[in-house]
């Protein structure tokens, strides 16, 4: 590759690396796999760099990348490293820890197969548009819908078993409170 190909890589890296970073985190649920997949996804996109012609679709292109590698791990049912000669600078975070709301939707989406998940990722994260996921994914526009209507469903439903099952912790808590308070103002009227 050539030098100037070099520092054109480096310099989207730079640019694209925190929105990457995101699209990762919303493929794999753990973060150290998420930053593990990009580095994956950047190192297999570099040896393919020159032969991007519209730089313009790199983004697209690594996104598959992404995909593609996650599904190679999720066959595997493994993870295995791919060493390289040099670490990244320093890590980059998003932020998503500290939100209750999205860690519980990045925790639900696990009940996901890898193909529903890079389905809800790409319409709705990625807000690329059906014939965008579907090309992205290399399946029909109509495989997109339902398999997105489908996802949708599933995400619907576990979510709505975990409130049915906080709703009722709670009021099990709420129970065994007021049975404690009845059973102390027993105590002081005896």
């Amino acid at each position: 590759m050539a030098h100037s190909e070099v520092l054109e890589f480096e310099e989207y890296v730079r640019n694209r690396q925190e929105a990457l970073l995101r699209s990762a985190r919303r493929l794999v649920p753990d973060p150290i796999d998420a930053q593990d997949l990009l580095q994956t996804a950047l190192v297999r996109t570099y040896g393919r760099w020159d032969g991007i012609a519209d730089k313009s679709l790199a983004d697209a292109y690594l996104r598959r990348v992404m995909i593609n590698t996650r599904t190679e791990w999720w066959r595997a049912r493994k993870l295995e490293e791919v060493p390289t000669e040099q670490l990244p600078d320093a890590s980059v975070e998003d932020g998503s820890e500290q939100r209750a709301d999205r860690a519980l939707l990045m925790d639900v989406l696990k009940v996901l197969a890898p193909k529903q998940r890079s389905v809800v990722v790409l319409r709705h994260w990625e807000q690329m548009s059906t014939e965008e996921t579907a090309a992205a994914l290399g399946m029909s526009a109509g495989t997109v819908k339902s398999t997105l209507h489908r996802a949708l469903a599933r995400l619907r439903q576990e979510l709505e078993s975990r409130d049915l099952d906080a709703r009722a912790l709670e009021r099990g808590e709420v129970r065994r409170d007021r049975e404690h308070d009845e059973r102390g103002q027993e105590r002081c009227a005896a």
